[in-house]
C-alpha cells in the first residue's frame, strides 16, 4: 500500500510537522492585501507585480517539463522563475516549515490529500483570479480533489486512478463486465502453473470499488466527515461479500500477492488482466504487449467506482507576488502546456480539452485511465484516513485468505479505527 499510494501523492509527509505555522500566524504573516487587490481584477487585466520573480519546488520528472515552458513565461509576462528539485511527496511538509521562513517557492505542486491541511492553516491562496477559467477546463473530479470546504485552491496538472491492464495476446475482448472476467477465468485459470486470469492488490485503495458499488462509502459528507465510518454500513459489507466470492477466480492468498509479484506475472504473461494504475507503465513497457481499459462493471451494470489521485499547482500564500505567481499557475496548466507535459512527463492532464485531443484520446494504452478517471472519486484527504489503512488490511486478510465473516470482520475493522482516531485526537 505503501508503494501505491507514493504514486498517487502517498502519505508521505501527512503527520504534522511540530513546527508548523498555525492559521493564526499564517494569517498575519501572508501578504492579504496584495492578495486582495488582485482579487478584483478581471483576469484579462491582472499583470505581475513590479520586479517580480518566482521559485517553483518539482521533482525530477516535472523538472524537464517546467524548464521547457520558463521561456514562454518570460517572454510574455517579463517574468524570471527559478528551479528548486524538491520531491512532490515531500513539498506540503517543507512548506509548512519554509512558509512562514519565507524561503518556500511561491509555486509548488502538491498531491490532492494534503490540501484540507495546507488550507486549513492558511499556507495557500485560493485559485480566485481565474476560477473560472480553471472549472471551465478542468475535469470535474480533479477540481473537487483541489479545493477545501467549497474554495478552490488548485490549478489542477495531472490525474491517475487505476484501470484494467491487458495482454493484448492473451485478452482477444476485453471483458466489460466482472461476469466476463469469471467465464474467461474459468478457461484461463491454471493456479498449478501460477496462471490466473486477472489479480489486483487487497487494499482499501483498489478495494473500495466493492465498498462502494451498492452504495457504500468510506466517510461520511462525500468523505469528508471522519466521525461516520461506512466500511461496515450494509451497503459496504453487500459489495464486500461480492469481493470475497471473487477468491473462487484468484485463488491466491493476500500474502502471496505483492506489488512486485503481480508486476512480475502480468510481465511474464502468467496473468492476463492486471487492475493497475500508471505507475507500472514504465515497467511493463518494452515487455508485454498491454492495453489499458476501464475496470469491469459489476453484474447489475453499474460501473465500477475507483479511488483516484491529483495533483495540482498551488501558490503559496507566503509569496511576494500574488499576482505573477497565479499567473504562472495558470499558464502552466493551459491545454497547450498539459499536452506538452504529457510528451515529455508522460502525465495525464487534468485539462479536458487537452484529454480530447487526439495525442491522449487515440494513445492506446493512456486513454483506458483517462475513461477510468470519469469513474473515479479523489481519494479521501481527511487525517482521519491514516487511521484506515492497518484495519482494513487485515480485515481484507481474514475474509478473503480465511473467508471470515464480512460483517463481523467489518465492524471489528471499523472499531479498531475509531479507537485509533480517538487515540490520535487525544494526544
Amino acid at each position: 500500500m505503501t508503494l501505491v499510494l507514493s504514486a498517487c501523492g502517498g502519505n508521505n509527509g501527512n503527520e504534522a510537522s511540530p513546527s508548523a505555522a498555525t492559521p493564526e500566524a499564517s494569517v498575519s504573516a501572508s501578504p492579504t492585501a496584495s492578495n486582495e487587490s488582485a482579487t478584483q481584477e478581471a483576469p484579462a487585466e491582472i499583470k505581475p507585480e513590479d520586479g517580480a520573480s518566482l521559485k517553483i519546488w518539482s521533482d525530477k520528472t516535472e523538472r524537464v517539463f517546467i524548464e521547457s515552458v520558463l521561456p514562454d513565461f518570460k517572454a510574455k509576462y517579463g517574468v524570471d522563475v527559478t528551479i528548486e528539485e524538491v520531491n512532490i511527496p515531500d513539498q506540503a511538509a517543507k512548506l509548512e516549515t519554509d512558509g512562514p521562513a519565507n524561503v518556500a517557492a511561491d509555486v509548488l505542486m502538491i498531491p490532492h490529500n494534503h490540501v484540507s491541511k495546507l488550507a486549513a492553516a492558511n499556507l495557500i491562496l485560493p485559485n480566485d483570479i481565474f476560477e473560472e477559467e480553471t472549472r471551465a477546463k478542468t475535469l470535474e473530479t480533479a477540481l473537487a480533489a483541489s479545493s477545501y470546504n467549497g474554495i478552490l485552491y488548485g490549478y489542477p496538472q495531472t490525474i491517475e486512478t487505476y484501470a484494467l491492464f491487458y495482454n493484448k495476446a492473451l485478452v482477444k475482448e476485453v471483458p466489460k463486465t466482472w461476469d466476463d472476467v469469471i467465464k474467461f477465468a474459468e478457461s484461463y485459470n491454471d493456479p498449478a502453473n501460477k496462471k490466473y486470469a486477472i489479480t489486483w492488490l487487497h487494499n482499501l485503495y483498489f478495494n473500495s470499488m466493492f465498498v462502494k458499488w451498492k452504495g457504500g462509502y468510506i466517510f461520511g459528507k462525500d468523505d469528508t466527515d471522519g466521525s461516520d465510518i461506512g466500511l461496515n454500513s450494509d451497503a459496504a459489507i453487500e459489495g464486500i461479500k461480492y469481493y470475497q466470492s471473487l477468491k473462487k477466480i484468484l485463488p491466491l492468498k493476500t500474502t502471496d500477492l505483492t506489488f512486485d509479484i503481480q508486476g512480475e506475472l502480468f510481465s511474464t504473461g502468467k496473468v492476463a488482466m492486471s487492475i493497475d494504475g500508471p505507475w507500472s507503465i514504465g515497467s511493463y513497457k518494452g515487455k508485454v504487449d498491454f492495453g489499458i481499459a476501464p475496470l469491469p462493471s459489476f453484474p447489475d451494470g453499474t460501473p465500477a467506482l475507483s479511488l483516484s489521485g491529483v495533483r495540482s499547482f498551488y501558490v503559496n500564500s507566503y509569496t511576494q507576488y500574488p499576482n505573477a505567481a497565479k499567473l504562472f499557475a495558470n499558464f502552466l496548466t493551459s491545454k497547450e502546456n498539459a499536452l506538452k507535459d504529457f510528451q515529455l512527463a508522460n502525465i495525464i492532464p487534468a485539462n479536458k480539452e487537452a484529454n480530447e485531443d487526439p495525442l491522449i484520446k487515440n494513445d492506446p494504452i493512456l486513454s483506458g485511465i483517462v475513461e477510468q478517471f470519469k469513474n473515479s472519486k479523489p481519494m479521501p484527504s481527511i487525517p482521519e484516513m491514516n487511521s484506515l489503512y492497518a484495519p482494513t488490511d487485515a480485515a481484507w486478510a481474514s475474509i478473503w485468505d480465511s473467508n471470515a465473516d464480512v460483517k463481523e470482520t467489518m465492524d471489528k475493522a471499523v472499531q479498531t479505527v475509531k479507537d485509533l482516531i480517538n487515540s490520535t485526537a487525544a494526544q
